[in-house]
């Protein structure tokens, strides 16, 4: 579990496309990341989000820290798009009692959004950004979303965009402020919307259910 507060900027140094001789034989791509002074302290299976991405550290050497991914989590994420050079968003994983300053963000990326505009006013950036038409519902105004791992609140949904605002401090600190028209984004909507959506659909499906047992009832004469 993640807080969305991005710790560093990291930069790709490595990437291998096909598996290695190794136990993790499921993974077809192995990513290696600069991880600047946030390898301090980490141990081999620690979990690490880079660009909102939930990822275990599988090798570490010096400050390079070698993460294998799952062709999953390669196809539905823009880990796909990165190249050597590429700079990245690191966070580690939340510790018991750590401050949680952003929400709750769980690391698993639920699909990849397209910068259509940026905004640039005095002290703050809004983008609008371009979504998959199955998030959008747990997409709302003041509502909190992962951008690339970057906690941010949403501004304003409009059909199929919705658009977050960027202060100083998150342009400074993040990948997010290098980011303009046409470049993809992780998303990951917030738990809690989801939650709520889950069980509103689920409370949906049974008075369906419920609907078509009483209409077989009337059918039958029973009621």
């Amino acid at each position: 579990m993640f807080s969305g507060i991005i710790e560093a900027v990291g930069t790709v140094v490595g990437l291998t496309s096909a598996p290695r001789q190794r136990a993790s034989a499921a993974a077809a791509h192995r990513l290696d990341v600069d991880l600047m002074g946030l390898a301090e302290g980490l141990r081999i299976g620690a979990s690490v989000a880079i660009d909102g991405v939930c990822l275990t550290l599988a090798e570490l050497c010096g400050r390079v820290g070698a993460f294998d991914v799952v062709p999953e989590t390669w196809q539905r994420t823009t880990l796909q798009r990165r190249r050597i050079g590429d700079q990245v968003n690191l966070e580690r994983a939340l510790r018991l009692g750590d401050r949680l300053d952003g929400h709750f963000v769980q690391g698993h990326v639920e699909g990849v959004g397209i910068v259509e505009r940026v905004e640039r006013s005095a002290g703050e950036w809004k983008l609008w950004v371009h979504a998959p038409a199955e998030l959008l519902p747990a997409i709302v105004p003041k509502g909190s979303i992962a951008l690339d791992g970057t906690s941010l609140t949403v501004v304003d949904v409009l059909e199929s965009r919705f658009c977050v605002a960027l202060v100083p401090i998150t342009l400074e600190r993040t990948v997010l402020g290098r980011r303009g028209p046409g470049d993809e984004l992780n998303i990951e909507t917030d738990i809690l919307a989801r939650l709520v959506l889950r069980r509103l659909e689920s409370l949906s499906s049974a008075a369906a259910a419920d609907g078509v047992l009483l209409e077989k009832l009337r059918e039958g004469g029973f009621v």
